[in-house]
């Protein structure tokens, strides 16, 4: 019954799939080759799925290690963001928050509002930024123009972005645009009327996330 429940999962809403965080291969644990650098991906259930292809194309050349949960929402981040630091020595991390900040609560409203967003994601960033570790931003995957649950808007993942876009330019990181990947081929790699994607579309997103951190691992000239 457990593969049946696991598969279940990826249909799911984004915060359900934490339910299921300990039998989830992404959140295996990482032995470290001492002799390599370690790298931390940040982010939610889109972040877990390629995680394991990213560890797998990464296999030799770098640790790669996630956050042990979901990331949630900016608002998550800043009460966890030490926590899933720790005292280690990270060389690259590639985070992202943004889709459970723009999804609509009951209340109609965004659960943490857009101006509120950039101001977090900007005191993340400081934080981030005196781990001393190279950062790579990930914009924030596409919202498909089915009707999905919790209800998200595509033109509020835009606005998001943009908002992020900003805190980057303001902090020199560069930025792994994982939504211009997405959104011309979004019917080939998404699954139907959800923002996930099928495990071959975790893989695209994994080359491109990949791609971007060994631009950071490469020695400056």
């Amino acid at each position: 019954m457990l593969r049946p429940l696991l598969a279940a999962t990826l249909v799911l809403p984004l915060g359900i799939l934490s339910l299921w965080a300990q039998d989830n291969p992404a959140y295996r644990k990482v032995v470290d080759n001492p002799a390599l650098p370690r790298v931390l991906l940040i982010g939610d259930s889109i972040s877990v799925g390629y995680t394991v292809p990213t560890q797998d194309l990464l296999k030799g050349v770098a640790n790669v290690h996630r956050i042990p949960e979901n990331g949630g929402p900016t608002i998550k981040g800043l009460e966890k963001i030490d926590e899933w630091l720790g005292s280690s020595k990270w060389d690259v991390i590639h985070f992202n928050w943004g889709l459970h900040d723009l999804k609509f609560m009951d209340d109609g409203k965004h659960q943490v509002a857009l101006a509120d967003y950039e101001r977090n994601l900007e005191t993340l960033t400081k934080r981030l930024e005196k781990t001393g570790a190279k950062l790579i931003w990930a914009s924030t995957t596409p919202v498909p123009s089915a009707k999905v649950s919790p209800p998200r808007k595509d033109s509020d993942v835009v606005a998001y972005n943009q908002a992020a876009a900003r805190v980057m330019q303001r902090h020199g990181i560069p930025t792994d645009d994982l939504y211009g990947l997405a959104k011309p081929i979004l019917g080939m790699i998404q699954r139907p009327a959800n923002v996930h994607y099928t495990p071959e579309g975790s893989k695209d997103l994994a080359e491109q996330v990949v791609a971007s951190i060994r631009k950071q691992l490469e020695p400056k000239r």
